[in-house]
């Protein structure tokens, strides 16, 4: 991973290999990033998304295995507990022009990602909702 700073602004490029959450929180972890927005393109061959099923309160992921082309990735940095959190959504196209998706677990580049992370000022925890079965952001 490599990034250059501008502002609030982190333009980073992600080398093959490279895991997407994983590097993100890194970034945010050395930078000290306490909130932000995220937005991303590039190639991965490797996604693990899904989505939350509501009446079960849990999540419900697949594991992609191809060539794909990211279409879409957006998500929020935020914090629990004090700790780093994540949270990322994802759209990834293969060959065919299938698109899969959904919040994002993890997400392996193929050739290269090309990610903005923009830092805004203060923070916001999350807090567990036993009514909704998510970390909602808590103001």
């Amino acid at each position: 991973m490599e990034y250059r700073k501008f502002g609030n602004h982190y333009v980073i490029r992600l080398e093959k290999g490279e895991e997407i959450v994983a590097k993100v929180k890194e970034l945010c972890e050395k930078e000290d990033v306490k909130l932000a927005s995220l937005s991303g393109i590039g190639a991965v061959n490797k996604v693990t998304a899904g989505l939350f099923q509501t009446k079960e309160k849990k999540y419900v992921s697949k594991t992609y295995e191809e060539d794909m082309e990211i279409v879409s990735l957006g998500g929020n940095v935020s914090l629990m507990n004090g700790e780093t959190y994540l949270h990322f959504h994802i759209s990834v196209a293969n060959e065919a022009g299938e698109v899969r998706g959904g919040h994002l677990t993890e997400a392996f580049i193929s050739a290269t990602g090309e990610l903005v992370l923009t830092r805004i000022e203060g923070t916001v925890d999350r807090e567990y909702s036993d009514e909704i079965g998510l970390n909602l952001l808590k103001f």
